[in-house]
Order: structure tokens, then C-alpha cells, then sequence
């Protein structure tokens, strides 16, 4: 069975930033050959619009059979709200909120991000994955490309 890796807005963009471009071509290279389901939600879709147009473009030109496309609803929003509550993140945080728990509900295998602040944080991951244990969901996996990448080698 392929892994799902849930795709945070910022993995779009790392495609076309110098720091980030090797990595993140390498990952959608994995989506381009079948060999990951790329997940996202219609968050990211929203965010993609305030992209460049060279980012929404890439995104656009992905494999419609490698991708997962997942509605927000109020479950999702629910928990999102929960990680604000708890102050895992500040309220300005809401959509970085709303992707975790998107992926966490959906199960996916990882979410991947460049976001090293509110997202691919030791101390942030731990205060997500609390909230999701004691609110009955598992714990979600939350890696950048680069971490994914050193590990598969």
C-alpha cells in the first residue's frame, strides 16, 4: 500500500526556494511516479491562491492520481481549536492548526513541512500529539522533506 504524506502549503513553495528546492522536487518526484499519495486539503488549495503563480502552476500539473484532496470540516476545525486552547500555538497559528489536524484525522502516514517554527518543532509536535491521544486520535508523524530523504537513503 502507497504512503499517504499529507503536503502542508509550504512544501509547494519549497519546490521554487533555493534552500528548500532539492528536497521538495525530490518528494514530488516520489508523488509525479505513483509511488506516494500526495494529501492535501482545500486549506492548502486557498493558501495556493495567494501563491505565486509559478507555485499554483506546479501544483496544478501533479498527477491527479497521486493526490488526495480532503475537506475541512467541523471535526477538523474542532481539534484545530483544541491546539489553540492548549496553547500548543498561538491563535495566528489557526491554519497551521487546521493542516495537523487535517492530517491527523485523515491518517496520514506523515505530514511534511518546511514551517520549522509552528510545525516541524520537537516541543510543537509533542504538544499536538498529546492533544491527539487524549482527544482519541493517534499521534501523527511530522517530518521535513530533508529528514524523510536522510532516512530512506
Amino acid at each position: 500500500m502507497k504512503q499517504r504524506f499529507y503536503f502542508d502549503t509550504s512544501i509547494f513553495g519549497g519546490v521554487f526556494d533555493e534552500e528548500f528546492e532539492e528536497e521538495s522536487l525530490q518528494l514530488f518526484e516520489r508523488v509525479k511516479s505513483g509511488q506516494l499519495i500526495c494529501m492535501y486539503s482545500d486549506l492548502t488549495e486557498t493558501e495556493l491562491l495567494n501563491a505565486p503563480v509559478k507555485v499554483s502552476e506546479y501544483f496544478k500539473k501533479l498527477p491527479v492520481e497521486s493526490l488526495e484532496r480532503i475537506i475541512v470540516n467541523d471535526e477538523i476545525l474542532e481539534l484545530a481549536t483544541k491546539y489553540i486552547n492548549e496553547k500548543v500555538v498561538g491563535p495566528t497559528s489557526f491554519d497551521d492548526c487546521v493542516h495537523i489536524a487535517t492530517a491527523t484525522i485523515n491518517k496520514a502516514d506523515i505530514l511534511v513541512s518546511w514551517n520549522f517554527k509552528h510545525i516541524v518543532n520537537v516541543y510543537r509536535i509533542r504538544g499536538y500529539n498529546s492533544i491527539n491521544i487524549r482527544s482519541n486520535y493517534q499521534s501523527l508523524e511530522i517530518r521535513s522533506p530533508k529528514e524523510i530523504l536522510d532516512y530512506e537513503d
